[in-house]
């Protein structure tokens, strides 16, 4: 309705739902007002911060396809569900476990972000970062509870920064990245309960026998790519990995010996 002023919402303080999608809104303070507000929905507007007045009970707000630019000053102690999609952010820096302390799903879908840190939200079960331009990961080590993570069309040539403390993840979407050493999957062995993993259309997915590969790389996965493994890949792969266990302990031998 090419909204500009939503002055007059200031009258219903009971409201618990609002969408004011598709509108021309750069100003939200009249929402303050509303302080049994749940969900709101603000997309596609001309906000350039996502800063409001702490709202006592807000638990879903999207922000998406806006002009957002920071993630500074959120501060919505039982929001649960935050999306910010197809805004301009450069930097997760700026968003507090200290205000944030419900959330649980999180989406930062196509912004510019070139770095995972900052997303030290210990709650965090879902994680959407695909459409960035990721290059490393860090601070990932206070994610204790997310179990899904996409990062999909990203520019990650490397996948140091996953750790042992992140025990509940069990989806991880890599689709569309730079990551042409398979040996670059092994570090992916830290994540004990990691069950699903997509690699197609990185350099690493056209080398021979990646299926396998990656299969003895990381013995408790399930499905690659969507595809769930086979019986017959299973027993390959676990012939190869006791191999190549063999082949290691004769190396170590020998060179004890030559020491």
């Amino acid at each position: 309705r090419d909204l500009t002023d939503i002055s007059l919402l200031k009258c219903f303080i009971h409201l618990r739902y609002v969408d004011l999608s598709e509108n021309k809104l750069q100003d939200l303070s009249p929402l303050s007002s509303l302080t049994h507000l749940l969900w709101l929905k603000v997309d596609g507007n001309l906000l350039t911060s996502a800063c409001m007045q702490e709202l006592p009970y807000l638990q879903v707000i999207s922000f998406a396809h806006n002009r957002i630019k920071h993630v500074e000053g959120i501060t919505l102690p039982r929001l649960a569900n935050l999306s910010l999609k197809g805004n301009k952010i450069q930097t997760a820096l700026g968003l507090s476990h200290g205000q944030l302390f419900s959330l649980q799903i999180l989406e930062l879908r196509e912004n510019k972000l070139e770095s995972t840190a900052g997303l030290s939200l210990p709650q965090l079960k879902h994680l959407y970062l695909a459409r960035n331009a990721i290059r490393s990961l860090e601070g990932l080590e206070g994610l204790g509870q997310l179990t899904t993570l996409h990062l999909h069309d990203n520019q990650l040539e490397a996948l140091d920064g996953f750790c042992s403390s992140m025990k509940c993840l069990q989806y991880l979407n890599l689709r569309n990245n730079g990551i042409s050493n398979l040996q670059e999957v092994a570090k992916l062995q830290v994540l004990p309960m990691l069950q699903a993993l997509v690699l197609l259309d990185n350099p690493c997915s056209n080398e021979s026998n990646y299926r396998l590969e990656v299969l003895v790389l990381l013995p408790h996965l399930q499905r690659l790519d969507k595809e769930v493994f086979k019986q017959g890949e299973w027993e390959e792969a676990n012939k190869i990995r006791r191999e190549r266990q063999e082949e290691e302990k004769v190396r170590t031998a020998r060179c004890g010996e030559e020491k």
